[in-house]
């Protein structure tokens, strides 16, 4: 059994001209691309891994409830039940917040796999342990990448350049083609290392004097952040900036 991007199936249909939209004809168009590509067959994730996965993206459901529920709250209430109700609501997901937070330190704990990566990616400025545990639950297993440039573009952090001829040079910008969570995730690490980190300090000013803005500048952190990240987890070895210079 093999597991494909739904947009791979869709772009095939589309160069066979696929005009028709069945069950049968879908059947169809997969077994002829499956036939045609030979896609790998899935392995399931380790039972620690798929249990990580499940508490992180539970605990990034709570937090986006709570925001909503901040953002109701700040908006201004005049009924005085429902300002009650949010208030209570609030007090209920903070607490479950803390809690899920305690269960994946505990699950990481738990692991020594685990934990030795999420020391390894701790190392590197700007990823906390709650980027780690993220970044742990989405890239899954290191070993299935060949190199950064393909976590990268897993996370949709490529850039996708559109030029045609002499006459066509539009703006480059990030694929976002990718996990959306662990690019989501990285957005305030890559500020956080900007501010903290005179490694990265030193390598941004290069992208700035070079004529990037600023938003290509962060745009740039989370991509190296996700090369170091590979680098470290790949090598068993801490973040060393001179070594991330190459990265």
């Amino acid at each position: 059994m093999s597991v494909i991007n739904p947009a791979a199936i869709k772009a095939f249909a589309q160069s066979r001209l696929s005009r028709t939209k069945t069950d049968r004809v879908d059947a169809e168009l997969i077994a002829r691309f499956c036939q045609a590509q030979a896609p790998p067959a899935w392995t399931p994730l380790p039972a620690e891994v798929r249990e990580l996965q499940a508490l992180v993206r539970r605990l990034e459901s709570l937090i986006e409830m709570r925001v909503a529920e901040e953002n109701r709250l700040s908006s201004g209430i005049s009924v005085e039940v429902v300002r009650h109700s949010v208030e209570e609501h609030l007090a209920y997901l903070s607490e479950q917040i803390g809690r899920s937070e305690k269960l994946i330190r505990k699950h990481i704990n738990n692991h020594p796999g685990l934990k030795r990566q999420s020391q390894l990616l701790d190392s590197i400025p700007g990823i906390a342990e709650t980027t780690a545990a993220l970044l742990l639950s989405e890239m899954t297993d290191i070993t299935q990448y060949r190199s950064a440039r393909q976590v990268a573009a897993y996370a949709g952090l490529v850039p996708r350049e559109r030029r045609s001829g002499t006459s066509v040079r539009g703006r480059t910008r990030l694929s976002k083609i990718g996990n959306a969570r662990l690019r989501k995730a990285l957005y305030f690490p890559a500020i956080t290392a900007l501010r903290c980190s005179p490694f990265f300090q030193q390598w941004a000013e290069g992208l700035l004097k070079r004529g990037k803005s600023k938003m290509s500048v962060i745009c740039a952190v989370m991509r190296k952040l996700v090369h170091v990240a590979y680098g470290v987890l790949k090598s068993s070895k801490p973040f060393d900036p001179q070594w991330a210079k190459t990265a």
